[in-house]
Parts: structure tokens; sequence; C-alpha cells
């Protein structure tokens, strides 16, 4: 069956078009309410968001969604993705919902699911309520309606959560950092944490106003985190995105450190106390190959998921592996959390600072990365990578780049667009390389 709600995390789009409006939202809450009554107990679902205009809207519109098939609602406001994630679980709740668009500007908005265990859906679960949207609801009877509520100690709930994933005798007294908040759903929790550690605190991003959620801001607008960083000599900057599941570094220097520079820091660390399971960590087909040399000169294995959180966190589970995470800043540490989550990460890299001595510049450049090249090409018809013109270029570049580099391409789930990256030693051939798949691509969909 296709999909025409789901995406690769939830459902997504513009506000009040497509399939982004109060009634789909309400449907969905139907369908996945339906779906999870299970039992004979008193359901209830947690519904958090960050701070778009129309997350307003979507609250309301999946509250009576919930409701009208006897499901009872929590609601927590503004609070990160993995704040709802962790909540849904320590709630006992049948259902979590979080109300964000992550990193994409505030027009859009989205909906992702998470199931009693707080982790995200699985392909079976999203496929079965999609086929519900299309069906009559079966709505609960008058008396059997669901309640609503709004519960105002989660930021605390989750606060304490976060700093539990650290030992008690670290402490960032030393430290002045700068987090940008990107104006979304950590704007209190994530400044609130890191001071009660004891760091001096300097917040970018930290006043939402349901339209300026990341703005120039967050970890996919890092000019303005670099400048303050360099400005206020601080020893690191933290950038999260709107919902706070991934997280960009910035060192003292302004220099950008990504999540994969992230994932070689905490994955080293974990292997040397012994806390890193299964020899490995699980990262993207777009992770850098310097990271894959990176890994096995410590002796550990890189473990290549398709692109999105949601299947790094399943080879994780089925390698029985405990780190994962996205070249884009999504950190998954299952001891800590059931999806990624960006103020983790942040105190577990605030946590090295303090016990390396080092600044950041030295401590989390690990490796040098190879020359990627990323270009994405628009099409007009037809299958552009069953064409054996294109299968030829493409078979001829990856035997060019054989034992010295690395080839990805694969089509956009959402767009007629084709991916097309390349990584090598030599920057010069990835660029040739790059250029003609994609004219490859253009010329026979023209």
């Amino acid at each position: 069956m296709g999909r025409k709600f789901f995406g690769t995390d939830g459902i997504r789009g513009r506000t009040n078009e497509g399939v982004m409006t109060a009634a789909t939202a309400m449907r969905v809450g139907q369908a996945a309410g339906a779906y999870f009554l299970r039992g004979d107990h008193r359901h209830r679902v947690v519904i958090g968001k960050d701070t778009r205009l129309s997350g307003y809207m979507m609250e309301s519109a999946l509250v009576a969604g919930f409701t009208s098939v006897g499901m009872d609602v929590i609601m927590t406001g503004p609070l990160p993705t993995p704040a709802i994630a962790l909540l849904t679980r320590e709630m006992r709740a049948d259902l979590g919902v979080m109300i964000s668009a992550s990193h994409n500007p505030y027009e859009d908005n989205g909906i992702k699911l998470f199931g009693p265990d707080g982790f995200k859906l699985s392909d079976e679960d999203e496929l079965a309520i999609e086929a519900a949207l299309e069906d009559q609801p079966a709505v609960a009877s008058a008396p059997d309606i669901g309640r609503a509520r709004r519960i105002e100690d989660a930021r605390g709930r989750y606060i304490h959560a976060v700093k539990k994933s650290l030992p008690e005798d670290i402490r960032f007294d030393d430290l002045k950092v700068v987090v940008d908040c990107a104006h979304g759903a950590a704007y209190e929790v994530a400044p609130a944490a890191i001071w009660e550690l004891g760091a001096r605190l300097v917040s970018l991003g930290v006043d939402p106003n349901g339209r300026n959620i990341n703005d120039g801001v967050g970890s996919t607008s890092l000019d303005a985190l670099r400048a303050r960083v360099v400005q206020e000599q601080a020893d690191i900057g933290l950038a999260l995105d709107g919902d706070a599941d991934r997280l960009i570094v910035i060192d003292e220097k302004g220099q950008t450190v990504d999540g994969d520079q992230l994932m070689a820091l905490i994955a080293k660390r974990m292997a040397a106390s012994g806390e890193l399971r299964g020899g490995g960590i699980v990262a993207t087909v777009m992770s850098n190959l310097g990271l894959e040399r990176f890994l096995k000169n410590e002796g550990l294995t890189l473990h290549r998921a398709k692109v999105g959180d949601r299947y790094v966190l399943e080879m994780m589970k089925q390698k029985g592996l405990n780190v994962g995470g996205e070249q884009s800043g999504h950190m998954i540490l299952l001891d800590h959390a059931t999806t990624g989550d960006g103020t983790v990460a942040a105190l577990q890299v605030l946590a090295a600072l303090v016990q390396s001595g080092k600044k950041a510049s030295e401590m989390l450049h690990l490796f040098d990365p190879v020359p990627q090249l990323l270009r994405n090409v628009r099409y007009s018809q037809g299958q552009p990578l069953e064409n054996v013109t294109v299968k030829d270029v493409i078979a001829k570049a990856e035997s060019e780049l054989a034992g010295k580099g690395r080839l990805v391409i694969r089509p956009s789930g959402t767009e007629p667009v084709i991916r097309v990256m390349a990584e090598g030693d030599d920057r010069e051939q990835v660029e040739q390389v790059v250029d003609r798949i994609c004219r490859a691509v253009e010329q026979v969909s023209s």
C-alpha cells in the first residue's frame, strides 16, 4: 500500500494545505486512538508541541479526535520531542503525539506518533493507521467520551530526566556555554538543565512568538550562534532545532562540529569506559567516510541505515547497539532516551569537555572528513534511475570510486528529486562523478 499521509518521520506539510489540516489532524486522532484502544483499562494519550502558531489549531483538532473515540488526553504544552516519548512511557500512556515540523519554517507542521514504549511507531502500525484514515471512525458513546487536561509539571519532569543522564559528580561550573534553542520546543528546558548543572549561560532563540521558530537560529542556521560564541569568548556553543531532537556544536573558534564528529566522540568515550554495546554504532548512508575510517582505527564498526532517525533506531535495536545518529545532528543514546535527544547529547558533550580539560576545538574534531558533495536533481517525468543510460553512468562512477570513496543515490520520498551524493579522497574526482550522474538524469527526464 502506498503512503498518502505518513513520510519518513510522521506526517508533515504546509499548514492548512494537503495533509496538514485540522480536519486531517482530527481524523488522525480518531484513527490512532481507535488503533491503540487495547485492553479494558482507561486509555490515555500524551500530546506535546513546539512553538508554531499552528500548534494550537492542530492540538485542538487532535484532542477532539482522541476524545471522540474514548481516549483521555494529557497536554504538556511546548516540550521537546524526546520529552513526549519519555512522558508517554512514564505516564503509562497508550500513545504519544508530538506536533512539530522539526527544523522546517513555522508555516509547516507535523504529527509524530509514539507507542506506549516511547518508541516511534513501526511501518506496520503507521500503515494500519493510514488505512483507518479512509474509513468512517467508530466514535464512543456519550458516556464514554474521553476527557482532556493540561499538566503543569512536564518541564520539570523532563529537566530532571536529562540531568539524570550524567553522573552526579559532573558539574559545568567552569564552562561558559551559549545555547541556541531555535525559538523552539526547548526554549525553557534546555537552558534550565544546563544552568542547573552550573554553567555560565548565554541563551539565543528563547523568545518564541509563533512565527520565528528556526528563523535565522537553530541547528540549520548557525551564523548567529557562531558570532555569539566568538563575541562572548565562550567555551562552546550548542544549537538545537525546532523540536530539540538534533544537536550541532560550535567550538570556541566558531568552527562547526556536526553529528558525525559528535558520534565519533561519544563512541570513543563510551568504548573506553565499557559502556558501548555491540562494538559499534549506527549512522546513515550519508555519514562521512571519515567517520567510518576513524571508528575502524578505534576497533569499532559503523553500521549504515537508510536516512531517517527511525531507521537508525531500528538497526540499533536489531544489532543490540546503544549509540546511533545522523550527520544532521540526531543523536540516539538508548541508555537515556528512546529517540534523538539534543539536550541529552549536549550534556554528554559538555561532560566530555569538563573531564578532558581540553578546549572544544581540540576535543571535538577527531577526524578529517573526506570531500563530500550532495546535489539534488529535479525531474519531470518517468523513473530516471531505471533508465539504461543512467544505470551505466552510475555503474562507471561506482567502479571509479571503488576503494577510494562512496556513491549514494536515492530518490526523494516527498518530491520528484533524485539526490546524488559522492565522497572520496580526491575532491575533483567527486565533483566530476556527481556532475556526470546529474547530467545523465537531466537528459533522460527532460
